[in-house]
Formats: C-alpha cells, structure tokens, sequence
C-alpha cells in the first residue's frame, strides 16, 4: 500500500524509464520520406515515443516531475463523461507511433486501460537497406494506391502485387457487372470487404495460423488466395474450410454476400453436454428458473441423490476449436457466477442413441 502510495503521490525519480525518442529511430532507418496516412484508430500499445518530448515522460507518457496538469485532468474528466476529443498527432515508422500532439490524451487513455485511440497519421517510409524494410515500403506503396484504411500486414517482399492485381481484376470485374466505370479505390474498398477481410475471418476461425508462428493473417491470405485464384493449385485447409473457400474469387466473393453478419455455420459444430449442480438449500428453484432463461438450455431437472440440479446443454464451437474449453467457458461465465451456485460437474457424452422426441408431462411426481 505504501509503494501504491508513493508512487501516485510521491516525487517520481530521475531514472524512470522514457519513451522513446522519434528523431533516434528516423535516424536509424533512414525514414525522411513521409506519407499521409489519415486518420485512423491506433492500438494503444504500438505509441512508443514521443517527437520531442521524450526526455519529459515516463514509460505511460506521464511528465516525470510531478506536476499537477490542470489539462489532462480536463482530459481525463472528458474521457469519464464520453465527450469527443480530437485525434492525437502521431508520426509513424514501420509499426510503431511517436506522438507529435496529444501526450496527456495518450495518458489517460493508459491510465484509464483503452486499447484504442483515434489519431491523425503522418507514416514516414524506412530506407530499402534490409529485407524487412523492402517490405515496408511496399506496403507503404500499397496503401499509397488503395487508400485502404485497413491494416493489412504480409512479412514478405513482392506480396502486395498479389493483391494488387486481385483488386485490379476485381475492378474489371465490377465494371462488367455494372456497366459503369470504377475507380481502383473503389474497387479497393469493396475488395477488402467482401473479399479479403471474409476470408481472413475464416482463418482466424480455422485457426489456421497456430502452426504458422510468426505469420500474419494477410500471410496466409496471400497464401491461400494465389493458390486458389491464380495458379490454380488448390490445397486442403480442413473439412469445413475447403468448402467455404471457391476456386474463383468472385464466386467466394457471392458466396460470402450471401452469408449474413460473417456467420459461416459450415465452420461450426455442435456439443451436447450435461452439468451436475450442487445449490444452497431454499435457492433451488429460483436456480432452476434463471438457468432455464439461458438459451443454451435444452432440459433443466430438479433432482433428488447427491446433486440437486441436472441441465442439458447445446454449444455451437468454432471448427477447430475444443469442446473442452467452450463448455468450460460457458459454464464459469453463466451457471457458476449464478447465486446459490455451490458447485458444478461436468459430463460429456461418449456415445449415444436418442429416441425420436416425446410429448413429456412437465407436472411434478408425487
């Protein structure tokens, strides 16, 4: 408590970590050619400097005096009531962001734990000395032509051609369908959205990537894609997997439209489960009824013997995902936080015969 204290109130040490300074890492990458990116939302963690007051803030952009700020109290209070702030300023090289405006914003949305902050974005281009710089200006020329406010991250050179060419055949293709002209921003934007971020959904569904590490999922869109749609070289991806994704880019492209809300039912499977409960004395019935609201609900039995409550449950899960960690989830998140709610047992059937169902008297037995 005493350390909590010192360090909320207390005079912060001259050696504290800062931020990092934005004029030492243009240097080290040579980024003087700069772009204008827009404005955008930024996760929170990837703002690691400052462009010219690095040596005044701490590792969470607090000035290292401790100075009271009458402005980032008013910040602070805004972001408590949900009024707008305008975007923070923020240099960008490669994936990382110095604040050039809005430290004190940058701040309070870390002591107040957002994710996100809306920020306008200068990026500024690294020099084509390395490999992992090629492909940076690459992507910085890919978005320079789409002007996509998307971020789509491939770690290797030459990749973003690829794509280049999907969204430039995806605007011949517009053109015929709609006997008009199309810009290639245009088309850019409707190829992100009913192509691209459709079938990046199905890979982090499939869950594609826990064998990839260190590959994005535009990796392995790009992957699947020009295999799919441009050699012609088909591959296996799993059984619910290779049904969804189509020999042929605009018929995926159809096939996704006609699929509401990115819901692919073909990628998911059915569990069936039955939970043993064990609830206070005189809670019991009222347990009974708030579990009977839940949706995953099939049948709930009060029962007599070593337990008091029996349900059968009905989960759907993602293809490759495991019954074991679905079913945990549900039953901590809504049967254990239930009060009354002692304990739980889980069951999962191995094997089983159902009849055909029956009409059942849901009156009490004597």
């Amino acid at each position: 408590m005493i350390a909590r204290l010192r360090d909320k109130f207390g005079k912060r040490q001259p050696n504290q970590a800062t931020v990092g300074n934005f004029n030492d890492r243009q240097q080290k990458e040579a980024a003087f050619d700069s772009r204008v990116r827009g404005i955008r939302t930024v996760p929170i963690d990837r703002i690691v400097g400052s462009v010219g007051r690095y040596q005044d803030l701490d590792d969470r952009f607090r000035l290292k005096l401790h100075v009271p700020s009458e402005r980032l109290q008013r910040i602070k209070a805004a972001m408590r009531e949900g009024r707008p702030l305008p975007p923070v300023r923020l240099y960008q090289i490669k994936d990382e962001y110095y604040v050039m405006d809005g430290n004190h914003r940058i701040a309070a949305a870390k002591e107040f734990g957002h994710d996100e902050i809306l920020a306008d974005i200068i990026e500024f281009i690294p020099s084509p000395t390395t490999l992992q710089n090629l492909v940076f200006r690459d992507r910085a020329d890919f978005f320079d032509r789409t002007q996509l406010k998307g971020d789509i991250q491939l770690t290797e050179v030459g990749q973003y051609a690829h794509l280049l060419k999907q969204i430039e055949d995806h605007r011949a293709y517009l053109q015929r369908e709609r006997s008009e002209c199309t810009s290639f921003e245009a088309a850019a934007q409707d190829w992100y959205k009913t192509i691209f971020r459709p079938l990046c959904t199905i890979i982090r569904r499939g869950r594609l990537l826990e064998s990839l590490p260190g590959r994005s999922v535009a990796d392995l869109y790009a992957y699947i894609s020009v295999h799919q749609w441009e050699t012609g070289r088909r591959r296996r991806y799993g059984s619910g997997i290779d049904e969804l994704i189509s020999d042929n880019m605009e018929v995926f492209r159809k096939k996704m439209m006609e699929t509401k809300d990115c819901d692919y039912p073909e990628m998911r499977r059915g569990i069936t489960a039955f939970i043993l409960m064990n609830v206070q004395a005189k809670k019991e019935f009222k347990v009974v009824d708030k579990i009977y609201e839940l949706e995953e609900v099939r049948e709930v039995h009060s029962v007599h013997g070593d337990v008091d409550i029996l349900i059968k449950i009905y989960l759907s899960r993602d293809l490759l995902s495991s019954d074991a960690e679905i079913i945990s989830q549900f039953v901590h998140e809504k049967i254990r936080q239930l009060p009354g709610v002692i304990g739980t047992k889980t069951l999962i059937p191995g094997y089983s015969k159902i009849k055909k169902d029956r009409k059942v008297d849901e009156r009490p037995r004597e």
